[in-house]
Formats: C-alpha cells, structure tokens, sequence
C-alpha cells in the first residue's frame, strides 16, 4: 500500500543571516611612518600637532608608527609615554642606530594601512599637508610626492641641495622628481612592492621614483626645526648623495673612461712635445723635473679619484653578497597583539 510523505510537525525556522558591512563603508586606515632619532626636544609638540590635523579627518582610521632609531636621548621613554596614552600609536625600537633610509623601511615593514605616509618628526614637513597627499590618494594617486616650494635653511643647504637634485635628475636614467624628500604618501600595493627591494644602501626617494605607478606632487612650504639640531650633517648628506648617484646612475664609471681618454690624450701631447724639444732644440732643453712632477701628480690624483669611485661601486657588492639583515629591533610596543 503506497504511502504519501506528510511534512514534518515541526518546519525549521529560517535561518538568519548576520548583515554585512559593505566593504565600500570601512573607513579607510592610513599609517604614518615617522623616524625618530634624538628628537627629545620636539617629539611631543610634533604629536600633538599631528593628532590635532588628524582630528579633522573624523572619517579616516590613523596608525602611527614611530621608529626609534637608536636615540641617545629621552626620546624612547617619551615615545612609550605616548603609546600608553593612544592605542594608534607603535614604536618600534632598533637595538642600534642603523640610519634614516633603513627606519623608513621597518616602519614600511610594519606598517598596515591602505596608504602609507612617511615623514619627519621636526615639524619641517607640516602635518597638515600629510592630509592633502591623503586628498591627491583619494583622487586616484598611487604615489604622491611633497614638493618644497621654499624651504628655511641655511644658504649652503639650500645652494647644495638644489644642485644635487638637479646633477641627479640629470645624470640617472629614472626621473627623480626635484626638491622632495621622503615626504610623501604610498599606496597600500605600492608599499607592498617596495618592501620587497632589500638592499642596504637605500635612496627611497629614487627607488620610489623607480617603480613607476601613478605619480603626483603636492608643493608645500619647509618650515625650520621646532627644535634641536639637524640629524643630516654634512657627512651624512654627502653618504646620502653619494648612494643616490651609485643607486640610479653609472655616470660616475662613464665619467672616469672619458677622464682616461681625455689623459691619454693630454699625455701623447706631452710625449710629442718632449720629443720634438729634445730633438729640434737640444740647447735649450733642460730636466724635466717640473713637468715630470705635474705629469706624476696628475696622473696618480686622477687613478685615485678613478679607484675611489670604483671601490665605492664594490663596496656597495660586497656589502649586498653579505645578505645581513637590514635592521635588528629590540621591541615593538603598542599596537594590536596580533601584529606581533
């Protein structure tokens, strides 16, 4: 006898389910990158100035990475202050000082947001023009550049800093833009391919400049220290010009196989002019002590500056084939756990 199926007593309910935000509502996170290195005097009026143009951007999520890069000062005892104080804030602490290029790396590194701003902390670069590279981002930028207009430094500075950029630009094959710094903002996904350039002697700025992407600038006025003395003196300065031509440019090697040729040249003029005087006015030909001397000199300055520049080039392979890391940290503090 067939049998019908009947439902059962009972229907299940129906299943609820929970609502999703829509990705476009996330409020979108951007991190600051922020080296620090013995700024004692000026940490904490440059935060608080930082936190005051944030606060204009109710609609924006804010992560600031501070790095402190060996400071012999109080500054990592009041960068702790103010990672107890806002829950926005991580330090990360290097076990030594390794240089400012190498901390902008390991605040990349840690760094989470979907756009990347990297500046200083002696309120040169104002805080509140981070937020208009914040505005070019969110108009489609990839990468934007902070372009000083005018800058409050020292005449020397000033003179030098417009000469290199300019000797640089025009010596290297990749277009640096003029008069920027590392001031600037990075796309998450740009941020993520420049973790993956690992040498030791870093240009940012000229890598940055390398990757290609959507570009733009935003010009702003530089504005003096708030406080202390300046981390870049002329020795660092000269490293940091000195990596950017090595970086981004063989000129240097090009310019030394045109000095040899321009040598060899003078020096077959000397040999002919020796020769002719020793043979066509024998009387009046003496030792040569003088020219012997300026030939000797000239020749060895110019191997030397010929080596000099070569060995900077192998200096930067030797250090390259030691695969070191780059940095060592001692803590991170603040931020979420799980970021450990």
């Amino acid at each position: 006898m067939a049998q019908t199926a009947s439902p059962p007593a009972h229907a299940p309910a129906p299943v609820a389910l929970a609502a999703v935000e829509p990705e476009s509502a996330r409020r979108p996170l951007i991190s600051y990158v922020l080296p620090v290195y013995n700024e004692q005097d000026g940490i904490t009026a440059f935060h608080t100035e930082l936190i005051a143009a944030l606060g204009s951007r109710p609609e924006l999520d804010f992560e600031l990475v501070y790095v402190n890069d060996g400071s012999a000062d109080g500054s990592l005892a009041l960068l702790k202050g103010l990672a107890e104080q806002d829950a926005r804030v991580k330090v990360v602490d290097f076990a030594r000082n390794f240089g400012h290029q190498i901390a902008i790396t390991a605040g990349l590194d840690l760094a989470c947001g979907d756009a990347v701003i990297v500046m200083d902390t002696d309120l040169q670069d104002p805080p509140k023009v981070s937020l208009e590279l914040v505005d070019a981002w969110q108009g489609g930028a990839e990468i934007v550049h902070a372009r000083r207009r005018s800058r409050q430094d020292t005449p020397f500075k000033k003179a030098t800093a417009h000469l290199y950029y300019r000797m640089l630009r025009s010596s290297t094959e990749v277009d640096i833009p003029l008069d920027t710094g590392d001031f600037r903002l990075l796309d998450r996904k740009v941020a993520d391919e420049l973790r993956k350039f690992r040498e030791r002697s870093r240009f940012v700025r000229g890598i940055v400049a390398s990757m290609g992407y959507t570009q733009t600038e935003v010009a702003f006025d530089r504005d003096e220290r708030f406080a202390g003395e300046t981390k870049y003196p002329v020795r660092k300065m000269a490293r940091l010009a000195v990596d950017g031509m090595t970086s981004f440019s063989t000129t240097p090697l090009k310019m030394i196989t045109r000095l040899g040729f321009a040598v060899l040249a003078l020096s077959l003029v000397g040999i002919v002019y020796a020769l002719a005087m020793k043979f066509f006015r024998p009387e009046i030909t003496v030792s040569g002590w003088t020219m012997l001397m300026c030939v000797v000199l000239f020749l060895g300055g110019t191997q030397m500056l010929s080596l000099g520049v070569i060995g900077t080039y192998i200096g930067r392979i030797y250090s390259e084939a030691q695969g070191r890391p780059l940095y060592l940290v001692r803590e991170v503090i603040g931020g979420p756990e799980s970021d450990d």
